[in-house]
């Protein structure tokens, strides 16, 4: 982040705050750049100690790619012989960690080899960035320590710039709760044939853990006791990626494809709106825990040095290119959000969530979303975010609710966002989405209250990894639902992930499913599959 972009943010939380909460709450955020310690320079920071004496695998939680570009991959692992433990198994010292990067599995074609410092700071997790490879380019990447190396995972690099890619296959996953069930779903997502993975949010849930793991419902472990409260604490946070990146499903898909993630709002604490907490405790304590969650969050995430967070401030949004075919704008619609207007949940529209000047995005990432689409020469210009974007009545009646906690919260932002793809003659506008726990398809309307409206775009909601638990085909809420919303073209309640592949003249998108999460093992099918022609946006029956 620039200073000039941190200093516009800062002043679009002034709009928001007032003065004398704002004073306060950047006086918190300031004293919190210090509050989480960086590695030192020199000898004064932790003594540096050979990978030999690791006595234990250190590789427990996999390794990861993420944010491919044309020239460059970004690779990630954790050192963690015992993830369920404090420290991880692991003494207060630097580890260096030796990197290769090679043509072929078997890793008989090097082309790039290093080291990095797994820093004590950071958890002992490693951030590697190589530069200088070639486009659209598959390569094998591993790491060792001492006697130790990790698993072999798999990457590739984005198409170059110009390149007029013909096709471009991604996964779009998001919320998985440990508690709820099995994340079987990676495992048929580690064996598609996709090129990139955007992970929607919800990766971990702050909430407590039991000792059989909920709904998993261990018989042969229990978990330890630290597990079974809510995360607040440093600590907490990353013993809990720890919980979750032990899973052998999730550690698949990480090493079979590049992620790029982006967060909402379980990664920190639920129904957060920028500095205001669920729960009503002060800013600056909140930050505190903001601060701890975005730490650990770029600790265990594959992203670049430019997401690495000072405080409680973290840059998530920005812009990957996959050749002439595809731009994608990650989006936070949660850190700089107003609050939820009526306090949550499900209310009828009025002038409070109706007020034009509530954003979920604040000024300057809504400002660069739509200077981005202005230059964009892209046949696709695809939109990772967090909640539906799409008007979403609960019932078919004059008396129907909207979630305050999605884009019908924000209607003005909505608006802004959909005339400014407009102004900028987007005509092939597609957003994914996940939040919901279930599988949607819509049209995107130019008036949703005119079912006869032009459609300007899509959007394909991912259904959740487990959260929600098993959930059902149609859920009880399906026939009111799809009544009340008639640019809704699919409604699923089961568990598993969105595949869509954009191409030159179409895209498409197939909905996976899993029939049960609460056991491991079940199998998977394509619940449906939608096409939208280049052009003539709108979602029909593949």
């Amino acid at each position: 982040m620039t200073h000039s972009s941190h200093q516009e943010e800062l002043r679009d939380a002034a709009r928001h705050l007032g003065r004398r909460r704002f004073l306060t709450v950047t006086g918190a955020a300031a004293a919190l750049a210090f509050s989480v310690n960086l590695p030192a320079a020199g000898t004064a920071s932790a003594a540096e100690l050979d990978g030999r004496k690791i006595r234990e695998n250190p590789f427990t939680l996999g390794v990861a790619s993420g944010d491919p570009l044309p020239d460059s991959v970004l690779l990630w692992t954790r050192l963690a012989p015992r993830p369920y433990e404090s420290g991880s198994g692991l003494p207060r010292a630097r580890f260096q960690v030796r990197w290769e990067l090679a043509r072929d599995e078997r890793f008989s074609r090097i082309v790039r080899r290093g080291s990095a410092t797994a820093h004590p700071e950071f958890d002992h997790s490693v951030h590697v960035e190589i530069k200088g490879l070639e486009a659209g380019h598959v390569y094998y990447y591993r790491f060792r320590t001492g006697t130790w190396t990790s698993p072999v995972g798999r990457t590739r690099t984005a198409p170059a710039r110009s390149a007029r890619t013909s096709s471009l296959k991604l996964a779009a996953v998001s919320c998985q709760a440990y508690h709820d069930g099995y994340f079987t779903a990676y495992k048929y997502l580690a064996r598609e044939d996709v090129d990139v993975v955007f992970h929607l949010g919800d990766y971990l849930y702050e909430y407590a853990v039991n000792a059989v793991g909920g709904a998993r419902n261990y018989t042969d472990r229990k978990l330890p006791a630290h597990f079974h409260r809510e995360t607040v604490t440093l600590e907490d946070y990353r013993l809990r990626y720890g919980l979750y990146k032990s899973d052998p499903d999730l550690r698949a898909a990480h090493a079979a494809h590049p992620f790029v993630a982006t967060w909402d709002d379980h990664e920190t604490e639920n129904n957060y709106a920028g500095d205001i907490p669920e729960n009503g405790v002060p800013p600056e304590e909140f930050l505190l825990r903001r601060a701890a969650a975005y730490r650990a969050y770029w600790e265990n995430q594959p992203l670049r040095t430019p997401q690495q967070p000072a405080g409680p401030d973290m840059k998530l949004y920005r812009r990957l290119q996959f050749g002439s075919l595809a731009q994608f704008d990650i989006l936070d619609t949660r850190q700089y959000r107003s609050n939820q207007a009526y306090g949550g949940g499900w209310h009828k529209p009025g002038p409070e969530s109706e007020d034009p000047s509530r954003t979920l995005t604040a000024a300057t990432q809504e400002r660069w979303l739509l200077n981005g689409w202005r230059t964009s020469r892209a046949t696709w210009n695809v939109v990772p975010q967090q909640v539906i974007f799409a008007q979403w009545r609960d019932v078919p009646t004059g008396a129907f609710k909207l979630s305050m906690d999605t884009w019908d919260g924000y209607p003005a932002s909505r608006d802004r966002v959909l005339k400014g793809a407009e102004a900028a003659g987007i005509d092939n506008l597609m957003v994914l989405t996940g939040d919901a726990h279930v599988g949607y398809a819509f049209d995107l309307k130019k008036d949703f209250d005119n079912p006869s409206s032009r459609t300007v775009g899509t959007e394909i909601v991912a259904t959740s990894i487990t959260s929600g638990k098993d959930g059902s085909d149609r859920p009880g809420s399906w026939n009111n639902q799809m009544q009340a919303n008639l640019h809704m073209k699919f409604f699923n309640g089961r568990r598993g992930y969105a595949v869509v592949t954009l191409g030159r003249k179409q895209a498409r998108a197939d909905y996976r499913t899993v029939s049960a999460v609460t056991t491991p093992g079940a199998p998977v099918a394509t619940a449906a599959s939608f096409v939208t022609e280049v052009g003539n946006q709108g979602l029909t029956p593949a």
